[in-house]
């Protein structure tokens, strides 16, 4: 460029103009989208008259003059037409074939059925070069529909021997051959190569019907057309050739896996083959076509488990058919997780195999669990048997057994998928694999009917296996991380429910219930002592509970009543105080005291049927509550427990020995609770007098004030006078609340209750005007000095307000 401008002013100048460019640009787009929405709605509405030429729009402003947008776009609108004239046509030629075929000659048939068919195909060609797609379409289609009729037709006349299930099967050969062709010749046009697809669903399958081939060549046929679908989705072009395909290879393929899986329970050699082919039908897929790769390698996986399990099926006897498909499932699994194959090195490890192992070993895991759940029924029986007692305790017999005559094989299942799930470096197959260890052994006396005492070592051995692996999990968990805590939890959780439910089959016989009991203990008790966590305090409890058993085994066995075993199991939380006590602040003592506590309550509720007996348990526990009450971390429970218990205990011997005055049981609760209160007061002298005081008072005086209401003679009302004239001078001097309004009141109360038939007496002696006028003089003195009586009504509240 030839300039005379120094470079910066000319790129000055550039920047400039571009930029007016690129203005005139975005003006003459806004222009251009307005003039093509106004001639939108122009061919939307032909009847409307022409409008003139239009304002050219401001800039930003919403163009409100172009009419709304119609309801049905000019695209539709030309598609319901084809397709409309496309149906029309096809009803047209239907009847023409049906109807008028019979009044034309063989040359003028003939005719028609070319000239027609051949312009039906042939119009597409012209129509899509001058871009008419959607009308070629519809034209396309009725020739197709065209092709099916002449061969309908050609059967009629020329070929009316010919059986009509092996006529449609060739036809529809040939049919699908010419439309996948012709559908190659015009790839635009997409209904041909789908409608081949599907036409070619029937060629296979409706010849065998012809030739009465029977189910078995029915399922090969199917098969076979399903592996052409499965080459046609994964190499077929065009998505509606591939959907076509897949619903033709999912509906076929699947009835001859159902027809394979049918004969391999009945006919295995027959339906060996079937089932290989479907498999082999599926590894493809899952090899070659990656959204279906895991569905895929899982079906194809289980077809193989069937074929080799139904061969297996037909040379055991009845009770090794579940292990047999356990092992195959077994096999197959462990070959998927076998990932080191000859791609290993530097070789690179193909895409699908990943995702085809993967749907292998859900195959392989999906009926490994099934025959676990075939295998767990005699666990489950071992762990509630007896579940219902029929039987009395310690009488010697014991109930049949609820399920009898199982398949001894079951224990192999759970061995086979117990070695399975240990050799996976996974923390959850290790931990299954440890629970159905557990229920295999579990399981075993029932399986082979084990005697009484065998079930039970058994059950107690399975128990103090699984609790060794909650106390030491670090060899199960040998080259996992982090999952020690996972397998102790496994293993605490199986000891504990075969430990619990050992007990109920236990008391058939007395030997067996301290047996058992005693195990137990030993065995919590280990697991509280070398345990960890909450583990280490549920066992503690745990073993709280198994010695209270023994304690009232032992009783009972003893001879003791009912209500003697009840004292004799509160030696329970006096032993759970002092383990308590050496415990101190561990996390385990308050579980294991709360534990102790509950055994002493249950106990002292045994001794409710003799209120002699209830008054010492009361005591007994009482004594256990004040010892407790002596370590300062449990005084503040520990102590009031104490006071209720000898309470209560003083109040049934009371009861017992026919007291009914009422000061017997209050009294020795107000002297408790008022000497609590002047140590309160002594530690916290801001404390109210109705916390400290009032509750002690409340005891005695209230219960004490009716008794004296009811009471004909005058000691208890003299008594409980000078008591509340006592406890008000009391209240006055140190200037305390409650004891002022309580004895006060009370006071106040039996001198009315004394002087009430006086004051009756003198009411029926006056005449019957004058109560009415000492009222009356009352009212107005009370008005006179109305406002001295609110100022002393005041004060006195205030002096009040003033006491504790």
């Amino acid at each position: 460029m030839n300039t005379f401008l120094p470079p910066a002013e000319e790129l000055v100048l550039v920047d400039r103009e571009l930029a007016r460019l690129d203005a005139r640009r975005a003006e003459l787009l806004l222009r251009r989208d307005w003039l093509v929405r106004v001639l939108d709605a122009q061919r939307a509405a032909p009847a409307l008259p022409a409008a003139g030429p239009r304002p050219w729009p401001a800039p930003g402003a919403v163009p409100g003059a172009v009419p709304p947008r119609p309801e049905a776009t000019p695209r539709s609108t030309q598609n319901v037409l084809l397709t409309l004239g496309g149906v029309l046509l096809t009803v047209a030629a239907l009847v023409f074939t049906l109807v008028s075929w019979g009044t034309m000659g063989i040359g003028g048939r003939a005719a028609v059925l070319v000239v027609v068919t051949s312009a039906a195909l042939a119009a597409p060609a012209v129509l899509l070069r001058r871009g008419l797609a959607s009308t070629a379409e519809s034209v396309a289609a009725l020739g197709l529909v065209l092709t099916v009729l002449d061969a309908y037709a050609l059967h009629r006349v020329a070929l009316p021997e010919t059986g009509g299930l092996g006529y449609t099967a060739a036809a529809s050969a040939v049919l699908a051959g010419l439309w996948a062709g012709y559908g190659s010749v015009l790839p635009r046009l997409r209904g041909p190569l789908p409608t081949a697809v599907a036409a070619a669903q029937l060629p296979l399958p409706l010849g065998v019907l012809a030739a009465d081939g029977g189910l078995t060549a029915f399922a090969w046929a199917a098969l076979g057309t399903a592996a052409l679908d499965a080459a046609a989705v994964v190499w077929g072009k065009g998505l509606p050739v591939r959907v076509t395909a897949g619903t033709g290879a999912a509906a076929l393929g699947g009835w001859a896996l159902l027809t394979g899986l049918g004969l391999s329970l009945t006919a295995p050699v027959t339906a060996l083959p079937l089932l290989l082919g479907c498999a082999a039908v599926l590894l493809f897929l899952a090899v070659r076509h990656a959204p279906s790769a895991p569905a895929s390698a899982g079906v194809a996986g289980l077809t193989g488990i069937a074929a080799a399990g139904g061969l297996l099926r037909s040379g055991v006897p009845e009770a090794w058919i579940v292990p047999g498909y356990a092992l195959c499932a077994l096999l197959l699994t462990g070959a998927a997780a076998w990932h080191r194959g000859p791609w290993a090195g530097a070789r690179p490890e193909p895409v699908a195999l990943p995702r085809l192992r993967d749907g292998l070993a859900l195959a392989g895991a999906g009926v490994l669990g099934l025959a676990t759940v075939w295998a767990l029924p005699p666990t489950v029986v071992g762990l509630l048997d007896p579940a219902v007692r029929s039987t009395a305790v310690w009488s010697g017999e014991h109930a049949e057994r609820m399920l009898s005559g199982y398949p001894a094989t079951a224990p192999l299942v759970l061995l086979v998928v117990t070695a399975g799930l240990a050799v996976v470096p996974r923390r959850w197959t290790r931990g299954a694999a440890l629970a159905l260890g557990w229920a295999l052994v579990v399981g075993l006396p029932v399986v082979f009917g084990l005697s009484y005492g065998a079930s039970l070592a058994v059950r107690l051995g399975a128990t103090a296996a699984a609790l060794a692996v909650a106390v030491r999990p670090a060899p199960s968990a040998r080259g996992l991380d982090g999952a020690t805590e996972l397998l102790a939890w496994t293993g605490f959780g199986c000891g504990m429910v075969s430990g619990v439910t050992a007990v109920l089959p236990a008391l058939d016989a007395r030997a067996a219930t301290f047996a058992v009991l005693g195990v137990l203990a030993a065995l919590f008790g280990a697991v509280a002592v070398l345990g960890g966590g909450v583990r280490r305090t549920v066992a503690a409890c745990a073993g709280v509970l198994a010695v209270a058993g023994l304690v009232g085994a032992g009783a009972v066995a003893s001879g003791a009543s009912e209500p003697v075993t009840g004292l004799l199991l509160l030696a329970v939380p006096a032993g759970t105080g002092v383990l308590g006590a050496w415990l101190r602040r561990r996390p385990p003592a308050v579980a294991v005291e709360a534990t102790g506590a509950a055994v002493g309550l249950f106990g002292v509720a045994l001794t409710a049927g003799r209120p002699a007996l209830l008054a010492l348990g009361l005591a007994l526990a009482g004594v256990v509550a004040a010892a407790t009450a002596v370590r300062p971390e449990r005084r503040p429970v520990a102590s009031w427990a104490a006071a209720v218990l000898f309470l209560l205990a003083s109040w049934v011997r009371l009861a017992v020995w026919g007291v009914a005055a009422p000061e017997a049981y209050t009294l020795p609760a107000t002297v408790p609770a008022l000497v609590v209160g002047v140590l309160r007061r002594r530690r916290d002298p801001e404390a109210s007098s109705w916390t400290a005081y009032g509750p002690g008072l409340a005891v005695t005086l209230l219960p004490s004030l009716c008794a004296a209401w009811v009471d004909p003679h005058w000691a208890r009302p003299l008594l409980l006078g000078l008591g509340a004239l006592a406890v008000t001078l009391l209240g006055a001097r140190f200037r305390l609340q409650a004891p002022l309004l309580l004895g006060g009141g009370v006071l106040a109360l039996v001198g009315l209750h004394e002087l009430a038939p006086y004051v009756v007496q003198a009411v029926g002696a006056l005449p019957r005007w004058l109560p009415p006028a000492l009222a009356g003089l009352l009212l107005l003195g009370v008005g006179a000095t109305y406002e001295q009586r609110l100022r002393d009504a005041r004060r006195l509240r205030e002096r009040l307000g003033r006491m504790r």
